[in-house]
């Protein structure tokens, strides 16, 4: 449309929207910059600029490296909408293959678009310039789900209600739209949904009139060698001449009509999902999806400093070395390492609207980030630490308010996601609040809950009251171990112990008295290795909670249903079914000048050892598959190491090395 009434349209339909309930958010290309949602300043300068580009798929690269400004189509939105977390779009027609769309291969993007981004489509159908017949068979070949809005199946022709063409499904109104839409994104097929929406009965122009306005549009095109995308707007522009604007008339009453339904469509959607969350009903479909780990916990910009000479310099001096910035945040850490090993974790975090966004989310495109909470007026997270020459922590200094910001209120949202985890990881970064609160959640659908303490300060949050006692896991260091126990009140040694087996023992003493609750005690031990502590049948640690007591019931079960006398009880006896152990894992040996960074390999590790348990893998491999991720991280200037991944963490890599020997104790 001609400025200024494209500038009023979307004045007008932004304010359908908010009437409706819902919150527009209008995608736009200023500058080089996406915008999902515009101001009204911007809107103008969208609507009133000389040199907008038409923005697709393809064009994406070249527009924003030369800085251009444009609008998006129906592809181009879809792309926008799915990276900010939109579900659903509202347009006025999706393109389609073009009449003669069999000769030329002239197919639209949109279609393509819809069959590969989870955003339902909100439309009058398909313009009635293109060959409709072939565009709703082309969708059917992408594996689109398009449904007819309203009380009739007629796929609408955009102008017109009738294209003579019935849609594939039906859905009568926003609650029957949203449960589709709930469903498909439930399923998580990765396609998108069209909902089809007809013109207003009173404002559609005769499709007679239109048909025959096409054909002559489409003449005077092919004689002026109109091709490619500008064939459409071409076309609409001609449309409005020979019909004397009652096309435009239909084409904003179909555009407002559609921003209405939309809005409706998405507040009823916003209400499905709420009543789920709050009432952790099944969403329909949705158990054939895989659940997703969670991993709760800080993102931050990690500036590390790593000095060349072997001596730090006090007094002010400055100190040789080399400074890198990265990305880091023990929950980042955890989310990133379990990525790369195949198990793609949701992220549930907070960062500023800085600076550093758009960085951070480029540096994790890997991984799943649509639980982080984008912030205005807020900083992301950031760290300093200082290294030695032999890769240690000389000191750190860190701004993490935002931490804060990972409320109680916000991951409840998760509520849904958090009950169906197979693990969920929490850090030490996160409010206390929100530790119990997951704690409680644990208690109540019994979760596996791995707790990372995060550093010696933060380590004993948990423990402040009984919640701690809902955990499953801890993977303390020998200094974390020690204040946990601090704060419970427990004996504590006069000083740590540097000699491996005074190490080991020390670390079992401290250990023992929290495995009454706990199922396991991952104690990182550097480059001395890992000790794991838990409850052990036959002398070998199950890093499986109730694994012993699931096959002891399978076992009495089976005989009893064959009429065998058995001695079993029905439940073991405490002291048989849960033994005490201590497990000593070594370090792979790394020299000190193969160290580079030292700041994510505790993460490595345990990430490594809870990606092997989610594969379902024996104790062992578990563990290794730790160590040979830590391995990588200490080698790398980044936190967790871009060479880790299912190819060099894995079974067959665990079981093609040799391995030292792993020492056993009993604790009890």
């Amino acid at each position: 449309m001609a400025y200024p009434l494209n500038l009023s349209m979307a004045r007008e339909v932004e304010e359908i929207v908010r009437t409706n309930g819902a919150v527009p958010a209008t995608v736009g290309i200023l500058r080089g910059q996406i915008h999902v949602g515009l101001t009204d300043e911007e809107l103008e300068f969208l609507a009133s600029s000389k040199n907008a580009v038409k923005v697709s798929r393809r064009d994406f690269p070249f527009v924003l490296s030369q800085g251009l400004s444009g609008g998006t189509t129906v592809s181009g939105t879809m792309i926008a909408a799915h990276k900010a977390g939109i579900p659903v779009f509202v347009t006025g027609g999706i393109g389609g293959v073009h009449r003669d769309g069999e000769n030329t291969l002239d197919v639209s993007a949109d279609l393509t678009e819809l069959g590969r981004t989870p955003v339902a489509v909100i439309s009058a159908g398909a313009k009635s310039i293109l060959d409709i017949g072939r565009t709703l068979e082309y969708l059917e070949t992408q594996g689109v789900c398009v449904a007819a809005f309203g009380e009739s199946r007629e796929f609408p022709a955009f102008f017109s209600r009738q294209s003579g063409f019935q849609a594939p499904y039906q859905v009568r109104d926003e609650e029957e739209a949203a449960k589709l839409i709930d469903s498909a994104l439930g399923l998580g097929l990765s396609s998108g949904v069209l909902i089809a929406v007809p013109c207003p009965q009173e404002r559609a122009a005769e499709g007679q009139a239109i048909e025959e306005a096409i054909q002559q549009a489409l003449s005077q095109a092919r004689s002026k060698g109109i091709t490619g995308k500008e064939v459409t707007p071409f076309l609409l522009q001609k449309l409005t001449q020979l019909t004397d604007g009652k096309s435009l008339d239909s084409n904003l009453a179909l555009i407002q009509n559609n921003a209405r339904v939309g809005s409706c469509i998405a507040v009823a959607l916003s209400k499905l999902q709420k009543a789920r969350r709050k009432g952790n009903l099944p969403r329909r479909g949705e158990n054939m999806t895989p659940p997703q780990p969670v991993v709760i916990g800080g993102i931050n910009v990690d500036f590390i400093a790593k000095a060349q000479n072997p001596d730090i310099l006090g007094g002010g001096q400055t100190n040789a070395g080399r400074v890198r910035r990265t990305f880091g945040g023990v929950g980042r850490n955890l989310a990133d390492c379990l990525s790369r090993l195949g198990q793609a974790p949701l992220l549930l975090s907070a960062v500023g609207k800085d600076e550093h966004l758009e960085s951070v989310l480029h540096y994790c495109h890997h991984m799943d980030m649509r639980g982080v909470l984008q912030l205005e007026g807020k900083s992301t997270a950031s760290y300093c630490a200082v290294i030695t020459s032999a890769g240690e922590l000389s000191v750190g200094l860190g701004d993490m308010d935002i931490h804060h910001q990972i409320t109680e209120q916000y991951v409840s949202q998760f509520k849904e996601n958090l009950c169906q985890a197979p693990l969920i990881c929490i850090d030490g970064n996160v409010p206390l609040s929100t530790i119990q609160y997951v704690c409680q959640l644990a208690r109540e659908h019994q979760l596996a809950v791995c707790y990372e303490p995060t550093d010696e300060n933060k380590a004993s949050k948990p423990f402040l009251s009984d919640s701690w006692k809902a955990l499953t896991y801890i993977s303390p260091n020998l200094q974390e171990l020690r204040a946990i126990n601090q704060t419970l009140g427990n004996p504590l040694p006069a000083e740590l112990p540097s000699r491996l087996e005074d190490v080991v023992q020390t670390a079992v003493a401290l250990a023992c008295p929290l495995l009454a609750h706990l199922h396991c005690v991952v104690v990182t031990l550097g480059a001395h290795g890992v000790l794991l502590c838990g409850k052990s049948l036959g002398g070998s640690i199950s890093l499986y909670p109730g694994a012993q007591e699931q096959i002891w019931h399978q076992a009495h079960q089976a005989l009893s249903a064959w009429a065998i006398p058995t001695n079993f009880p029905s439940l073991p006896p405490q002291t048989a079914a849960a033994r005490l152990c201590a497990a000593h894992y070594p370090a792979i040996p790394i020299s000190r000048e193969e160290i580079v960074n030292v700041s994510g390999a505790g993460d490595s590790l345990m990430a490594g050892i809870l990606a092997g348990m989610l594969a379902k893998h024996d104790t062992g491999t578990c563990v290794r598959m730790g160590l040979l991720a830590a391995s990588l991280s200490l080698r790398s200037y980044e936190p967790i190491s871009p060479e880790i991944s299912t190819s060099s963490v894995n079974q067959e890599q665990v079981k093609s090395r040799s391995w030292p020997e792993v020492k056993v104790w009993k604790m009890d």
